[in-house]
């Protein structure tokens, strides 16, 4: 039985020229899949007008909640008390967004509700992905 969590968060879109835009966001994790996050984006909030979901290690937030983290294409970092900055990196180019810090640390904290922290089955994860990998070979 696959336990997904779910959060509506609202986050703000630093442009360029140092102007905020508004963007709804949903916070998932589901037990299937019990290191990662999703972080989905609506199809107005791409330059392409399709959603957009970025996939990342739960971990990282974590750590990016308490200090700079993160080295590839996601990067977080807590910016004063009440904000945490999370970079996007895509081929297509980068996104920087401001979210409240107070509901990230909740859906964190929701998350380990579903699935405690050391209790990863990473046996199954492992099993999953190659049995996703050799069904199309």
């Amino acid at each position: 039985m696959e336990l997904t969590l779910q959060q509506a968060a609202h986050a703000r879109l630093i442009m360029a020229d140092e102007r905020e835009k508004p963007v709804p966001a949903v916070l998932r994790y589901t037990a299937d899949d019990p290191f990662a996050v999703y972080f989905d984006f609506p199809p107005h909030a791409a330059l392409d007008g399709e959603p957009v979901s970025w996939t990342f290690a739960r971990a990282l937030l974590e750590e990016g909640l308490r200090a700079p983290a993160g080295r590839g294409d996601v990067q977080l970092w807590p910016c004063g008390p009440e904000r945490t900055v999370v970079e996007f990196h895509s081929p297509y180019g980068m996104a920087l967004l401001q979210f409240d810090t107070a509901a990230l640390r909740r859906f964190l904290l929701r998350s380990y509700a579903v699935v405690a922290a050391g209790q990863e089955d990473l046996g199954e994860t492992v099993d999953r992905g190659l049995s996703s990998l050799f069904d199309e070979v």
